[in-house]
């Protein structure tokens, strides 16, 4: 989990005064202050604490700091803050065993002591173990609101797995917090259900992304959003990556939340009126969730406010009610992935950090959802660029927390990369093509030698891919189709186009008097450097799921800065004016590179072809030799290439 800002504040003395002389007239029998609570844990008592902020920190320094510590107690949790001890130097100084579901920055240290264990198991899978007594739980401490009139207390900000634990434990303790706000949803506890009430007043504890000044990560958050459209369903995840993507969702509109988890990157789209859910399947309107990480910002919003449902995590984490909503998006941050497509989530180079939370159970309802996209997305290398966090394996220390055939869109600063469906092969050359340009030939050698991919490929293009390049254009026939650059991946699609073309439409300068595509011709057509030579692809259909129905292509040469150029359009697209775009796009491209102009071979019997040729400049010469016509396409301003 990244660095983040754990802010607490003062205690509000007047406050908890009146609360617990409210406490004191309703359930005298109940309050206790935390030092005479603790002394209810008994030696080898298995103890669970609340999750993340509102983990009660006042109980766990009771504990602590007990002149006599009961023995082989061990504490369970899933994300904790501020609950281990550590000394100035960063080391873990507890005086009792840990078991956690998650190594959060709170954690870690005491893992690499060796006090503490981590389970890799999904959090939704928490509660079972719980149930069927194979993680029996002794007391559950943990921190609620004040009661209402009826009796009744709100877990909070922190559902997931705490109403599980506080059933399964023989014994619940539980902080009383009147800045704990009251949640909507299923959050309640009725005080009979709780043991002893500690009165605190510590403000609950704040965690805040600290704000992203890397381009990398700014690049990998725009290429997520551009790919999310209006009426998705959001889960968002604890990484930087996912919550930057939602600051570039500001132009959707009625985005859903159905989401593990939650932050303060939800507020804009609050506050501009994007998250208004009326897209979902699933408790339509509402913003679903079974905890939240946040600032005091988030939590006044959260304070009784019907918007908001939050619910236990086995619920929330069900993979058939997350498959059920419109146009599902997970977005899982990675440390590593490998060229068939193995994703690591919770380990690099043999070092624990994060855990699988309920990533994989989102990864795979999203798949299943009506337009679901799971998006996996990485930075290309470590932080200090040494090394590539696309792999031809995974390293020794690494696990595949989700399985390749779970795993649709990869996303990098360098692009987005979809394997669902594809070979090994094709997995392989799209990671690379995604991955740093200093680990490219590296990661391509590597995957020759152990027959992912063919020994002639090559991955000629270095630069980060364009997505601004991509358009929509509605032809004539009123069919629509994205025009984009193209990718290696595109090379079967490519080669199913050009077959599929009348002989007499291959007849062109690049494909003369040929039957069949080369390597080198297709290395040509789908994996240009963007420099000098560049070409397009017409898809029609979604993103995932669409076939290329149109091809343009252009090859400088530097000794005249003029363009070689081709074109494929499929018999079925063919008089829409689908050449006449890829033209067009073809164009654009090439002046911004100051490209002089075009040139053509032509057959004179490919009347199409002259026309779409003649549109391009007002500034067309045309020669006739033996094989057909030449064509000269000039710029009115043009420029080294």
């Amino acid at each position: 989990m990244e660095k983040t800002i754990i802010e607490s504040g003062g205690d509000n003395k007047a406050s908890v005064a009146t609360m617990a002389e409210s406490l004191k007239a309703r359930f005298p029998e109940k309050l206790r202050t935390a030092e005479l609570a603790v002394l209810a844990i008994q030696p080898g008592h298995r103890v669970f604490l609340g999750t993340a902020c509102a983990t009660p920190c006042g109980l766990v320094n009771a504990l602590e700091n007990l002149d006599k510590p009961p023995p082989d107690i061990e504490l369970v949790h899933f994300i904790t803050t501020n609950a281990i001890p550590h000394d100035n130097a960063g080391r873990a100084i507890t005086k009792y065993r840990h078991r956690s579901f998650f190594v959060s920055s709170d954690v870690r240290a005491s893992i690499e002591q060796g006090l503490a264990e981590y389970v890799p198991i999904q959090i939704s899978q928490v509660p079972g173990l719980m149930s069927q007594g194979m993680l029996p739980i002794d007391v559950a401490m943990i921190q609620v609101s004040p009661p209402d009139a009826f009796g009744f207390v709100s877990l909070g900000v922190s559902v997931d797995i705490v109403a599980a634990a506080v059933t399964a434990a023989q014994f619940v303790i539980a902080e009383v917090n009147p800045n704990m706000p009251r949640t909507e949803g299923e959050t309640t506890l009725n005080v009979e259900e709780i043991d002893i009430l500690v009165p605190v007043s510590t403000p609950v504890t704040e965690y805040v992304h600290a704000p992203v000044t890397e381009q990398v990560v700014q690049q990998i958050a725009r290429y997520i959003a551009g790919i999310i459209d209006d009426g998705s369903t959001l889960q968002i995840g604890l990484g930087r990556i996912p919550n930057e993507a939602l600051r570039y969702l500001s132009k959707r509109r009625n985005l859903g939340i159905h989401s593990d988890l939650i932050t303060d990157s939800i507020l804009p789209l609050l506050k501009k009126g994007i998250l208004t859910g009326q897209n979902k399947s699933h408790a339509k309107g509402k913003i679903v969730a079974s905890f939240a990480l946040g600032s005091r910002a988030l939590y006044d919003v959260l304070d009784g406010n019907a918007r908001f449902s939050f619910h236990p995590i086995t619920w929330v984490a069900d993979e058939a009610i997350i498959a059920a909503q419109h146009k599902m998006v997970s977005i899982t941050q990675a440390f590593s992935i490998d060229l068939t497509g193995q994703v690591c989530v919770d380990q690099f180079e043999g070092r624990l950090y994060g855990g699988l939370g309920a990533q994989v159970e989102f990864a795979r309802g999203s798949a299943r959802s009506p337009g679901g996209k799971p998006i996996v997305c990485l930075t290309s290398t470590t932080e200090d660029g040494s090394q590539s966090r696309i792999k031809c394996v995974l390293a020794p220390g690494e696990a595949a927390s989700l399985a390749r055939s779970d795993v649709h869109f990869v996303i990098t600063e360098f692009g987005i990369a979809y394997l669902h469906g594809k070979s090994i092969r094709e997995r392989a050359l799209a990671l690379i093509s995604v991955a740093h340009p200093d680990f490219r030939d590296s990661l391509l050698d590597q995957a020759k030698k152990l027959g992912f991919v063919e020994s002639v490929c090559t991955i000629n293009n270095v630069l980060p891919y364009p997505i601004e390049e991509e358009h929509s254009v509605e032809l004539g026939d009123g069919r629509k189709v994205t025009i984009r650059p193209s990718m290696v991946l595109d090379a079967s699609d490519i080669k199913a186009l050009f077959y599929g073309l009348p002989k007499n439409d291959r007849y062109t300068r690049f494909f003369r008097h040929i039957r069949s595509l080369s390597a080198d011709d297709i290395q040509k057509l789908c994996n240009p450097d963007y420099k000098l030579n560049a070409t397009f692809v017409a898809i029609h259909g979604t993103r995932e799921h669409g076939h290329v129905v149109g091809h343009a292509a252009y090859f400088v040469n530097p000794a005249t800065n003029i363009a070689e150029t081709a074109f494929m359009v499929a018999p079925a697209w063919q008089r829409t004016g689908l050449g006449s775009h890829l033209q067009r796009c073809l164009v654009e491209h090439a002046k911004k590179r100051g490209v002089s102009g075009f040139q053509a071979e032509i057959l004179p019997t490919n009347v199409s072809m002259i026309r779409l040729a003649q549109k391009c400049s007002d500034n067309v010469s045309t020669q006739r030799d033996e094989d057909g016509l030449h064509v000269t396409m000039m710029f009115q301003t043009g420029g080294p290439a």
